[in-house]
């Protein structure tokens, strides 16, 4: 398992309308997610400047690389585009963030 983080920007005002969005979240993008390896994924809200930070788990042999050509995977960037700072084909606008320390809980 691997954990990446990155973060994106939201437009301001439209926390209450990204987190309805996700709620309503279409079982097909989940099943894509789970489908490309995705087993934990979780998004952070930054209120002062909109930023949005990501987490997610994913399986060692993971397909994220290919989400962007599924059908539902860009319907839903369509989708969440009035929202958030997209580029111009409406892929959500990423900066990976670095890890810089990790604590575990040891295993006994």
């Amino acid at each position: 398992m691997e954990t990446i983080a990155f973060r994106m920007v939201l437009n301001p005002g439209m926390r209450d309308e990204y987190e309805r969005r996700h709620r309503a979240i279409w079982p097909e993008l989940v099943d894509a997610l789970h489908n490309a390896g995705v087993r934990d994924y979780r998004i952070f809200l930054d209120e002062d400047t909109h930023h949005l930070f990501a987490i997610l788990t994913r399986n060692a042999d993971h397909s994220m690389e290919r989400l962007p050509e599924l059908a539902v995977m860009r319907k839903w960037w369509d989708c969440m585009a009035d929202i958030m700072q997209t580029a111009p084909d409406h892929t959500p606008l990423q900066q990976a963030l670095v890890p810089v320390f990790e604590l575990q809980h040891p295993f006994h």
